[in-house]
């Protein structure tokens, strides 16, 4: 049950993306940049700090009203969503759960103010959704440990100031191969010397967001940016992915969302043979399956919502870990979004093909859902093994 109080921050996220993200999208995914303002108006309503406590100077939100706000500002903006997605659910997260004291006030006061963003570098060139493979090294020093390597695909990855970032500081694993044993997870201000990006991606949707490649040459960080102990950086990561997959099921929920009223609205003003476009039985069932997948889709992750606060999924939750249910969340959402934008152009005809259309760019941004945070093949191999092992 959404109670009011949620409803009231989803409310406050849904007047933000109408009146500050919205009239600006066409423009921001043009010139492929989202400005810095938006992220300081963010930080002013405290939506930089949805999941921190409040002794960090955060709000403390519950993870309903946190995935709610998401998907109001993936419904303005996806790409605005993304960056906020990253900001607050993995990196803030996994200090929580694996910080000294230290650490935590360190890093979480900037964070929550919006002062800093934070960025999750894990990808690499050939570690994608196998983030064991990941080939960047951890050197141990007198005073610290150096990092070399190359980290793809880095949200935020310019703009950031505080990198979660691992790397390799084991041996590999059986016949040569890198194993997740041997990886460690480190807390990096961007502006540490021998942080360099490399290349800022090109992508199909998603256009404002900033994705780079960032190459670390060199880089001397001290003891106390280890995150937890040496070789945990694999089980870090993978807890933090379960927030991160919930995240991007919010934001792709938010683009669901917008396809559905574009397309009822279309349907109900556009006229074709003397009658509304919303009169044809061919285009209600695309409406009305836009319904289902919108309404199933937030069903579930309202009750993983539930289920991440409770620290394990309810009595009848199948698949039955909450790894595997976030995974299920974030499939079911963004093949919701990606169905429900692919049925709105179609519905919108030949202007649905344009960009002076909204419809075309959230087909683009769908695309990425269905990508982010571990591909759907790949989670649903993750669902189908818990399923397996968890049967009678």
């Amino acid at each position: 049950m959404v109670t009011d109080e949620q409803l009231e921050i989803r409310a406050l996220a849904r007047e933000f993306a109408a009146g500050e993200i919205r009239p600006h999208v066409e423009a921001w995914d043009a010139a492929r940049e989202l400005p810095g303002e938006i992220f300081e108006k963010l930080g002013e309503l405290g939506f930089a700090g949805m999941r921190i406590p409040e002794a960090y100077g955060g709000l403390d939100l519950d993870i309903a009203s946190y995935l709610l706000a998401l998907e109001a500002l993936g419904w303005g903006d996806p790409a605005v969503a993304l960056a906020l997605a990253i900001h607050n659910g993995p990196v803030p997260g996994a200090i929580l759960a694996h910080g000294s004291e230290a650490q935590k006030e360190r890093w979480l006061p900037e964070l929550a103010s919006g002062e800093r963003l934070a960025a999750f570098a894990l990808s690499e060139p050939e570690a994608g959704s196998d983030p064991g493979g990941l080939e960047a090294r951890a050197t141990k020093t007198a005073g610290g440990w150096q990092l070399d390597g190359t980290k793809r695909w880095v949200t935020n990855g310019d703009r950031a100031g505080l990198l979660l970032l691992f790397a390799r500081s084991g041996s590999e694993g059986g016949e040569g191969r890198p194993g997740g044993e041997g990886i460690s997870a480190f807390l990096l201000p961007r502006e540490t010397p021998g942080i360099e990006v490399s290349g800022r991606e090109r992508t199909l949707g998603f256009s404002a967001s900033e994705t780079v490649t960032l190459t670390l040459d060199g880089v001397e960080v001290g003891d106390d940016a280890l995150l937890g102990g040496e070789g945990e950086g694999l089980r870090i990561a993978l807890g933090a992915l379960e927030i991160g997959r919930a995240g991007v099921a919010a934001l792709a929920l938010g683009i669901a969302e917008a396809a559905r009223e574009h397309a009822l609205r279309y349907a109900d003003e556009r006229e074709q043979f003397g009658s509304p476009l919303s009169g044809f039985g061919a285009i209600q069932e695309k409406l009305a399956g836009m319904e289902l997948r919108v309404a199933q889709a937030r069903a579930l992750l309202l009750d993983v919502a539930g289920e991440l606060e409770a620290g394990s999924p309810g009595p009848l939750a199948t698949p039955r870990s909450l790894r595997a249910r976030c995974a299920l969340a974030k499939i079911a959402a963004s093949e919701a979004a990606m169905w429900c934008s692919d049925e709105a152009v179609q519905i919108f005809g030949g202007y649905g093909y344009m960009r002076d259309y909204p419809v075309e760019k959230l087909m683009r941004d769908a695309k990425g859902t269905e990508i982010f945070e571990g591909s759907n093949e790949v989670l649903r191999m993750l669902v189908a093994r818990d399923a397996v092992g968890g049967a009678d």
